[in-house]
């Protein structure tokens, strides 16, 4: 007999909870999944824990659902929809570095700010008119970013 998983053996290995399992055999991205003959309960295959973990990941870098199908779909005709999985991680790590720029302002914001508080601190009144500037610049490039 082959090795079988429970629902929640399947979310404790990929971090999906048990309604998400369920939500992606639902909207067609898994399964349909076998079902025990006796119980009714979802029994998932080692094969359905590799799509599962790399669902798992695409969730994980802000990929929705309608871009997962797509994903889906072009993963099952293979070669023929390369350039449209290339396209299709692309264009999202294209988001990610959007995202990340925009973490990287805040942080830089933050780090001023603090130095500011820093300089007030130790009563280094050049040093915080100097932090003062930087944190009028990084809060210029933050509202750029509205």
């Amino acid at each position: 007999m082959a090795t079988t998983f429970t629902i929640r053996d399947v979310s404790r290995r990929s971090g999906l909870s048990e309604p998400t399992l369920r939500y992606y055999e639902d909207v067609g991205l898994i399964g349909p999944v076998d079902r025990d003959e006796s119980s009714g309960h979802r029994r998932y295959r080692p094969e359905d824990l590799d799509v599962l973990d790399m669902l798992a990941c695409l969730r994980a870098v802000g990929v929705g659902i309608e871009d997962m199908r797509a994903y889906m779909a072009n993963r099952a005709r293979g070669r023929a929809a390369a350039a449209e999985q290339r396209d299709l991680l692309l264009r999202h790590a294209e988001r990610v570095e959007r995202e990340l720029a925009a973490q990287q302002v805040r942080l830089t914001y933050l780090r001023e700010k603090a130095a500011m508080w820093d300089a007030r601190e130790r009563g280094d009144a050049a040093a915080e008119a100097e932090a003062t500037r930087r944190v009028r610049a990084a809060a210029g490039r933050l509202e750029v970013e509205r």
